[in-house]
């Protein structure tokens, strides 16, 4: 498995730097769930149902365990992990095996309302802000609401690092995708 890292502050690739900050618990880890083949949803999804969503393929269960073993590799036995109530994202968050799954709804997607964009955003980075960190946190959510936060078009199952900076934006502190 390869990975690729773009430690945007340091413009080097540093991989044992952006651990040591996850590890820390006080930077954030936002992930686009594994592979899903297709775009959006179909006309009659419904939120739990999953025979109406947009679900991870073979190939994004298998790309969704390697990043959770990456993780445990990387000395990240476990992190509150948190996901969008999307299957996909469910089942991504599940299989990394990081610890249990709680949903947050300001990671769902707002990908069919795009009105919902500037207010979901705010929120979310006001959770980040607010949260305590001790612990590491992994975040899962969709290509949309990873680019309205950081303006980074992220792959299927690319992770981004972030933290808070002391002006209370986000900052980007890199990324790493498996291959």
């Amino acid at each position: 498995m390869a990975i690729s890292f773009l430690l945007a502050e340091r413009g080097e690739a540093d991989q044992s730097g952006l651990w040591e900050a996850l590890r820390s618990g006080a930077y954030v880890a936002v992930m686009r769930h594994a592979l899903a083949p297709g775009t959006g949803d179909p006309a009659n999804f419904a939120l739990g149902d999953c025979s109406t969503q947009r679900n991870l393929s073979d190939e994004g269960r298998g790309q969704a365990r390697r990043i959770g073993e990456r993780f445990r590799a990387e000395g990240l036995e476990s992190a509150v992990v948190l996901s969008s109530q999307w299957c996909r994202c469910l089942e991504t968050a599940e299989v990394l095996g990081l610890g249990p799954v709680d949903e947050l709804p300001l990671l769902n997607s707002f990908f069919r309302d795009r009105a919902r964009e500037g207010e979901q955003t705010r929120g979310l980075k006001a959770w980040i802000a607010a949260r305590t960190a001790d612990v590491p946190a992994v975040l899962v959510t969709h290509q949309v609401n990873i680019t309205a936060l950081t303006g980074i078009f992220p792959a299927s199952g690319e992770v981004i690092v972030l933290r808070v900076s002391d002006d209370g934006e986000i900052a980007v502190i890199g990324s790493f995708e498996t291959e």
